[in-house]
């Protein structure tokens, strides 16, 4: 397996892991009445379900996101470019002053 597509099958397995444990915190403290709605309903595994899944590809989008990013080695500078110097010097310029 390509290391690109493993890298982001266990990144998304992480993100989807962050979201169960988000939502079951949500629920077990009761943060807006969620224990009660869940509980109190025949289909509330449906919404607990629901909450996992749509958590859980924000979680993951973001898990990938960073993972990706910290890719890059820290000395790593830009590369290319115009080298430009800062002297402190002010630039002269021309003003064409228009006669009436």
């Amino acid at each position: 397996m390509p290391k690109l597509i493993r890298l982001y099958i266990v990144n998304v397995a992480i993100g989807f892991a962050l979201a169960l444990a988000f939502v079951s915190m949500i629920v077990f403290f009761d943060v807006g009445g969620l224990r009660h709605l869940v509980t109190g309903t025949e289909m509330g595994w449906l919404a607990f379900l629901m909450m996992v899944v749509f958590n859980g590809i924000v979680f993951a989008g973001v898990q990938f996101a960073y993972a990706v990013m910290s890719l890059a080695a820290p000395d790593d500078g830009p590369k290319g470019g115009l080298k430009q110097h800062i002297t402190g010097e002010l630039a002269r310029v021309k003003v064409g002053a228009k006669r009436r």
